[in-house]
């Protein structure tokens, strides 16, 4: 009788290892033995997986499609595990994460990377990107997400905060070009632009009235990634838009300086998505619990300082 699940786990590994020679490696097997397992995986399912040649390796399309189906499926296995063991034993097995970029390296990451030193039987697998990635189909256990957050009814959503966008530049910058008086005075001034997934260059300020300016700023450097603003920002190039949970902390230093304290922004949320199944898996419960536990003093220090606020229309990737 055929195994059905004959080389799948060496399959999963040469994708995601990128190479037979270093998932050999990790599985411990010849280069020879890899290469005959997908072999025989291909000739059983009658479709070739993957594209090699000396230099580089590919997935087809049904490869592709194949490798998403695997991934979902041992992650309903995995599931499964957890449910049996009904939260008596500690967390185990890779726990992927999808978290964005700067929220993530300075925020969620740490978070995450603390529980492999209370859980040795846990890896923590995770992706820092502002793509958008689907939890489903793309075997994620977890994603933090910052903006509001699609109707779905596959994934189960806690919030961890808020986010709102605030205004400032460095000291210097503010010596040289002054400091602007109202909204109109940002015409004059110098932008640094980010440009990441999802974003739009319409910003809107709520002044001490409420009432609604929309800003246009000159922009003299533009950046895909909301730490390389800040960097710019406190080397003098401009005025930066950042999110309070990135800029309390170069205010504090004395790095930068809010612009137009009486502004107000709108707050966008934070969350941390999961997909939704019958058992929550003892490693996606204690990640959640620890992304829970993480949020409230980055929080609590982005609210101690009298930093300018903006509302924007924009969300970090309508996912970060």
């Amino acid at each position: 009788m055929t195994d059905r699940f004959d080389g799948i786990q060496t399959f999963l590994e040469v994708v995601e290892s990128g190479s037979l020679t270093l998932a050999a490696e990790r599985l411990n097997l010849t280069r020879s033995a890899v290469g005959k397992a997908l072999a025989r995986l291909e000739a059983r399912l009658g479709v070739r997986l993957l594209q090699r040649t000396t230099r580089s390796q590919s997935l087809t399309e049904e490869g592709q499609a194949y490798y998403e189906h695997c991934l979902r499926a041992q992650a309903e296995l995995e599931a499964a595990e957890s449910g049996l063991e009904s939260g008596r034993n500690e967390p185990r097995g890779r726990l992927r994460a999808s978290l964005p970029l700067a929220f993530g390296h300075h925020h969620a990451a740490p978070a995450l990377l603390g529980l492999i030193e209370r859980y040795p039987q846990l890896q923590v697998d995770i992706a820092i990107s502002d793509r958008v990635v689907d939890l489903v189909q793309e075997g994620y256990d977890l994603a933090v997400r910052i903006g509001e957050l699609p109707d779905t009814d596959r994934l189960v959503a806690r919030r961890l905060g808020e986010q709102t966008m605030r205004l400032a530049a460095a000291p210097a910058y503010l010596a040289r070009f002054g400091r602007p008086a109202d909204v109109t005075a940002l015409a004059q001034h110098r932008g640094i632009d980010y440009c990441g997934p999802g974003q739009s260059q319409r910003w809107e300020l709520s002044d001490t009235q409420g009432r609604a300016h929309t800003v246009h700023l000159p922009w003299h450097a533009r950046l895909n990634d909301l730490q390389a603003v800040a960097d710019a920002a406190i080397a003098g190039a401009g005025l930066a838009w950042l999110p309070n949970w990135l800029l309390a902390r170069y205010v504090q230093s004395g790095q930068l300086e809010p612009v137009l304290t009486d502004h107000r922004a709108a707050a966008m949320p934070i969350h941390v998505l999961w997909p939704r199944a019958r058992h929550m898996p003892a490693k996606t419960r204690c990640a959640v619990d620890a992304l829970v536990a993480a949020m409230p003093a980055c929080m609590e220090e982005c609210r101690t300082r009298p930093v300018s606020t903006v509302r924007t229309r924009k969300t970090q990737g309508s996912r970060s």
